[in-house]
């Protein structure tokens, strides 16, 4: 094996859950030929964030290796609804939604990927042509006893919870996008792999090279435990302001920042190890986590932004006299949210509901620095913030 395809596997493999068939793609890449490189992301919200951009983040990669990057917005899967992980049949979006919310993604994408190199592909282009004729005849390409080996399918079906006809061709239809992409190398979630192996068979009886499936780790969130996601607030929008988009990240625990800076940060696996002695020889974990938090500020925004942002981080934070260690506390939650004064006494920085009230009331409570003006704030389960309540009292808050 060459050294240059030595160093290409090992920059496909950085943060790689799984590549089938890594001989295939080893062989593929000694051809020389540009790869057609695919991942696929449904258009089900309007903004993406820092978990979407590990799959986009492979792409660039893909990207600078000088593969054919083909950045797929599921306009026509997304009437479907994704049922992967979900216990209850999702609610279609409608069509002018889904428009909607494609075209921010086009226009988030390029932060990260060379829009000169990216060709930005539509499912309903091809699916819409397969008409009722063709979605049958895709639909006897499989059986039901294969559709209900996947995970998800399989404990509702054993749980006597409903299964919609249509959740089943949501697996084809997504394999059958590989077929019309042509499609050598897909790229998706752990979550995925059931849908990635459908393009590798629909392609085989197609007659086509079936494409190499590598999938990523789902990033967990701020709290650390759930994956990222705005439905449990415990996300980074990537068009957060630099502020925002900084201050969570400084928020994240110095465990998950080394997960973070291998699946988002392009620095080389070399520089973070090199980060990971300076920890171990004593360096201060916030001074290296401002590194991280900075580069993807940048990346989102610009240099001058994440400046701005740190200092004013800095500013309120830490010369607001936070201490550099601080108790970690843990609240539960009630229906998913709990409010604000509630959560402030279970964590014990207040003695009472109606103490936590009159602190908000006084301008007395900060969220990761920001003064807490609405009495009323309902802090969702999966948020993981620090609060200070007074001059001297700082806890980091999980709400479960």
């Amino acid at each position: 094996m060459s050294a240059r395809l030595t160093e290409a596997l090992s920059l496909i493999r950085r943060g790689a859950d799984e590549i089938i068939q890594e001989a295939e793609l080893a062989a593929r890449l000694e051809r020389g030929k540009s790869l057609r490189v695919k991942a696929g992301f449904d258009p089900t919200a309007p903004d993406l964030h820092l978990g979407h951009t590990v799959l986009i983040n492979k792409l660039r990669q893909f990207q600078e290796l000088g593969h054919h990057i083909m950045f797929l917005i599921g306009d026509f899967t997304g009437l479907i609804g994704d049922p992967t992980g979900r216990n209850v049949t999702r609610k279609p979006l409608s069509v002018d939604e889904l428009r909607a919310n494609a075209d921010t993604y086009k226009s988030q994408v390029f932060k990260i990927l060379d829009p000169e190199k990216t060709e930005i592909c539509f499912n309903s282009t091809w699916c819409n042509q397969l008409g009722a004729a063709g979605v049958i005849k895709l639909a006897g390409r499989w059986t039901v006893a294969r559709m209900l080996e996947r995970d998800d399918f399989k404990k509702r079906y054993a749980a006597n919870q409903p299964i919609s006809i249509h959740e089943f061709l949501y697996p084809l239809v997504q394999g059958y996008d590989s077929v019309a992409m042509k499609a050598d190398v897909e790229l998706g979630g752990t979550d995925q792999k059931f849908n990635l192996l459908v393009g590798r068979e629909l392609q085989k009886e197609s007659g086509q090279e079936p494409q190499v499936v590598l999938t990523m780790p789902i990033l967990e969130g701020l709290d650390g435990v759930q994956k990222m996601s705005k439905s449990t607030g415990n996300y980074i929008g990537i068009s957060d302001p630099p502020a925002d988009m900084l201050g969570k990240l400084m928020s994240v625990s110095d465990q998950l920042m080394w997960r973070y800076f291998e699946l988002l940060s392009f620095r080389s696996m070399a520089d973070i190890e090199g980060l990971k002695r300076k920890v171990a020889d004593g360096a201060n974990p916030r001074d290296i986590k401002f590194e991280l938090a900075a580069e993807l500020t940048a990346r989102f925004h610009d240099g001058p932004a994440a400046t701005r942002a740190k200092e004013d981080f800095i500013a309120r934070f830490q010369q607001g006299a936070a201490p550099e260690t601080m108790e970690e506390k843990s609240v539960q939650s009630s229906k998913g949210v709990i409010p604000i004064a509630h959560m402030l006494k279970e964590a014990g920085l207040v003695p009472s509901t109606s103490e936590g009230l009159r602190m908000i009331r006084q301008g007395a409570v900060r969220m990761d620095g920001e003064r807490v003006e609405d009495e009323k704030l309902a802090i969702p389960a999966g948020s993981n913030r620090v609060y200070q309540v007074g001059k001297r009292k700082f806890a980091r808050i999980r709400v479960l």
